[in-house]
């Protein structure tokens, strides 16, 4: 059996899974999902809700393979996708199983992505698709995410959050309600699965969304025959990936949480751990003081050789990843 004390392995493996099912006792469902992870060292955040699992963790290559297919043997899990990509250094530094009432928060009680999602179109099948003539292409994430890459010719909400997105259909009935298909797609898979599904509570019909999302796309589509425009943000601290799930070159603004680009950190609004040009003048003098002494705390911390508390990614708590 693979332990926490045998996987010392490098470089990191990263899941993101998900899985839409009935979930009749979430809190049982936690402790065991903490024990499995506990067991094997694993670090991440994973969301449990009555309509099911979402989240990402990472650990030694072994020590996943064995935690991953224990949470496959879960009776309320079940077997579980889940997109691989490697990280150079660690992304978490903690791990935790947090209770939701939506493992993905649209805020409409009554979809059900377990019945009524779109129909999947495999990475291979979607240049086709949305070549089409008469198909209008979603990007189903929040606008921070959006602004780093995306599809070329998608239609881009400008959410702030996922809860937003239920209002934006609403606005744009008109667009949608012409449209021949609509394809939609987002970082991972879920996302897309729950608003194909509240489109198909609406009466829309020809919905479809890309399996497995970006990521799935990035890794399966060579780069010479790829729609993709940028990076895809992940929510860990690699931050983006491109094609072939090959880090980017962005970083964290420790501040905003947003993206920062190489062209950003040149900017002289740019301070690392404390603010990025999108934020810089948004922040009191006491907000940026005390993001300086969060950083100088980071710093410290590096040349002692641990990790501080400050570098985890908030956003990999975000209920609406994926």
């Amino acid at each position: 059996m693979v332990t926490a004390q045998n996987t010392a392995e490098t470089p990191t493996l990263v899941a993101a899974l998900y899985k839409f099912t009935p979930v009749p006792d979430v809190g049982a469902l936690i402790a065991r999902l903490e024990a499995i992870c506990g067991q094997y060292a694993i670090k991440g955040t994973l969301l449990v809700a009555p309509e099911g699992v979402n989240g990402t963790i990472a650990g030694a290559a072994s020590a996943m393979r064995a935690a991953l297919a224990a949470i496959g043997d879960d009776p309320d899990v079940g077997t579980i996708d889940w997109k691989e990509s490697w990280a150079s250094t660690p992304p978490f530094h903690r791990m935790k199983v947090k209770r939701k009432r939506e493992i993905v928060t649209l805020g409409i009680g009554d979809v059900d992505p377990a019945r009524q999602a779109g129909t999947y179109v495999k990475p291979a099948d979607w240049n086709a698709l949305i070549d089409e003539d008469g198909v209008v292409v979603v990007d189903t994430r929040n606008d921070y995410e959006v602004a780093i890459g995306s599809f070329e010719g998608a239609v881009d909400p400008q959410t702030k959050s996922f809860r937003d997105f239920p209002a934006w259909v609403e606005a744009n009935k008109a667009m949608l309600d012409d449209a021949k298909k609509i394809a939609m797609f987002c970082t991972g898979g879920i996302r897309c699965e729950k608003s194909t599904a509240y489109l198909k509570s609406l009466g829309y019909e020809s919905v479809y969304h890309l399996e497995g999302g970006i990521l799935k796309y990035l890794e399966d589509v060579p780069k010479d025959d790829s729609r993709w425009d940028g990076a895809c943000f992940v929510f860990d601290e690699r931050v983006a990936v491109e094609h072939g799930l090959s880090e980017g070159d962005f970083v964290l603004c420790r501040a905003c949480r947003r993206p920062v680009d190489p062209a950003a950190r040149n900017h002289p609004d740019f301070e690392d751990g404390v603010s990025c040009p999108k934020c810089r003048h948004t922040l009191s003098d006491a907000q940026r003081a005390r993001y300086r002494e969060r950083q100088r705390q980071v710093e410290r911390a590096a040349k002692r050789g641990d990790q501080h508390i400050g570098q985890t990614l908030k956003a990999a708590n975000r209920p609406d990843r994926g």
